[in-house]
């Protein structure tokens, strides 16, 4: 099955390349799709068309074909076209389901009299009942089909004989998909399968050049048919609608486009139909954030370029044209700030205060319980976790090149920068996960010279008697804080350094945030915490000398020891 699948998969893809390139050139006007040329070209193509993918090969190939034609793709509507509709086949008849010929209808009479079988709707739309003759059901929906059939029976049976008359199975078609989408084809489904499910099968709608507002079904050379995928994606509508064998779904070239960016919860590439289009109707579609206040227009008219800036307000009349970007901004003047107060604290945790407050006045609300040590106040800061994280990547990004950029003499040699090459390549992935801390150093002496920020915590840690040991030592952990203590000692009672262990250099970090490069003789005080690096041993300086620093970043920002 599987063989017989890429085979006619194959089949498909060059019949359709070669379809798609006669086509082109008669797809684009719309008034030429009307004529009787154009329609025996359809139907040649149609007829001559002979692989055509059953409901299995689209669920196997209609997915993975898609995907590689909607990534990162800002039209809006490419979402639409990653195999969920193509994948699911139409099996069940909605009331409003066209009966057409080659349908099935499980027919039962009871009663005076009786029959049970399955009739088959003939070529004149026809089936036919026992002792009742022939009756006309193509054409009819699905709802009224019961209805219909009784009244039949009951012009000869007028009581007496029950009737139950239902659609028994959906009949297959082929349906010809064409114009500016991705894979057009002959391509397998029954009668009531969406017009999305057909787009889906031919790869969907081409996000560069095809239209989502434009999509025509065509039936014996005339359009009986426009479809609206905008319709659907925004207001979930699309009306039922039942195929017949060799009609033509054709998606039209794109019409207008503007962009939308910023304030929006869709900033994406629009489509519409009219030359023109109103602020008021763009934002419709965009759904402004409640944070929006002004609009900007920008507009490329030949060489010129021009830009007109609003007020929401005064923007809804303002007329786009083709091409135009639209910025929806933000102008808020900030009036205050939030800034929460977390640790030995005995008073609330959220602070309001006037925009530029200053940490003394954060300082005088404060109410400490009795561990607290407020000289060795702590300052959390998102943005400074920011732009730490980011020159954590730019360092990462130096030692990958440094790595990449290494240059061997010999084979052997070579193989062993292979090896140290993947080991970084490794250590680069698992340091990009790091989150550092964006902590702020403070100095007890200059509270009156920090200015919060929206968004700055405030820790106040607690007197501790322990000193915490961290990275290469034999069981990292806890350790009782002793006056005079050396930094050997404490290391000493975890176990001793392990045979990775860098000694020559320690990281002290105090309470308060501070980090120190200390030597195993350095007197420890009280809350401090002690972390050994790893030491390394590679091929080359530089890059020995990149990991260095990052290691240390690392250990500053994080508060961790990355080990390599």
């Amino acid at each position: 099955m599987k063989k017989l699948i890429l085979v006619s998969s194959l089949s498909l893809l060059s019949a359709s390349t070669t379809f798609a390139t006669s086509l082109e050139s008669m797809v684009v006007p719309q008034e030429l799709m009307g004529t009787s040329s154009s329609n025996a070209m359809l139907q040649q193509a149609s007829a001559g068309e002979e692989k055509v993918l059953n409901s299995q090969s689209i669920v196997d190939l209609s997915p993975s074909s898609s995907m590689k034609y909607q990534t990162k793709n800002r039209m809006f509507g490419a979402q639409l076209f990653k195999g969920a509709f193509a994948s699911t086949a139409g099996s069940t008849f909605n009331n409003s389901y066209v009966i057409n010929p080659g349908d099935n209808i499980n027919l039962r009479l009871w009663g005076a009299y009786q029959f049970t079988g399955t009739q088959t709707v003939d070529p004149q739309g026809n089936i036919f009942i026992p002792n009742i003759g022939p009756l006309k059901v193509a054409g009819i929906s699905n709802g009224s089909l019961q209805s219909v059939v009784t009244a039949a029976v009951r012009k000869i049976y007028v009581s007496n004989v029950n009737v139950y008359a239902a659609l028994e199975q959906a009949q297959p078609v082929k349906v010809l998909v064409t114009g500016f989408v991705n894979q057009p084809g002959n391509y397998g489904g029954v009668a009531n399968d969406t017009v999305l499910a057909y787009l889906d099968r031919a790869g969907g709608v081409d996000p560069e050049r095809g239209s989502y507002v434009d999509v025509q079904i065509i039936r014996n050379g005339q359009h009986i048919k426009y479809v609206n995928l905008y319709d659907f994606l925004l207001a979930g509508q699309i009306k039922p609608f039942s195929f017949k064998d060799g009609d033509v779904i054709v998606v039209a070239p794109r019409k207008h486009t503007f962009s939308v960016e910023g304030e929006v919860y869709n900033a994406y590439d629009f489509e519409f139909n009219n030359p023109t289009l109103s602020v008021a109707q763009a934002l419709t579609v965009a759904r402004v954030k409640p944070s929006a206040t002004h609009v900007s227009v920008s507009r490329r008219q030949g060489t010129q370029y021009t830009s007109e800036y609003h007020t929401l307000a005064d923007a809804q009349n303002v007329m786009l044209q083709d091409g135009d970007l639209l910025a929806v901004t933000a102008d808020r003047f900030a009036g205050t700030i939030q800034v929460r107060i977390e640790g030995a604290h005995n008073g609330t945790h959220a602070l309001v205060l006037p925009y530029g407050s200053k940490l003394s006045e954060v300082m005088k609300q404060l109410q400490p319980n009795a561990l607290a040590e407020v000289q060795s106040l702590q300052l959390y800061r998102p943005s400074v976790a920011k732009r730490q994280k980011e020159m954590l990547n730019v360092s990462l990004d130096k030692l990958e090149e440094a790595t990449l950029s290494v240059r061997s003499s010999t084979q052997e040699e070579a193989n062993l920068r292979a090896k140290d090459a993947e080991l970084v390549k490794q250590f680069i992935a698992k340091a990009r996960q790091v989150e550092p801390k964006g902590q702020v150093v403070l100095d007890p002496k200059h509270f009156d010279d920090v200015i919060l920020e929206q968004g700055d915590i405030l820790m106040i840690p607690e007197r501790t008697s322990v000193i915490m040991v961290h990275g290469e030592v034999t069981f990292p952990n806890g350790v009782a804080w002793r006056e005079g203590m050396k930094a050997e000692d404490y290391i000493g009672d975890v176990g001793g350094f392990t045979q990775k262990s860098n000694r020559s250099k320690l990281i002290v970090i105090h309470q308060n945030g501070e980090s120190e490069l200390v030597k195993g003789s350095h007197i420890i005080q009280q809350g401090d915490e002690i972390l050994v690096l790893p030491k390394l041993q590679t091929k080359g300086v530089e890059l020995t000398r990149g990991l260095t620093q990052i290691l240390y970043q690392i250990a500053i920002a994080a508060k961790i020891v990355f080990n390599f």
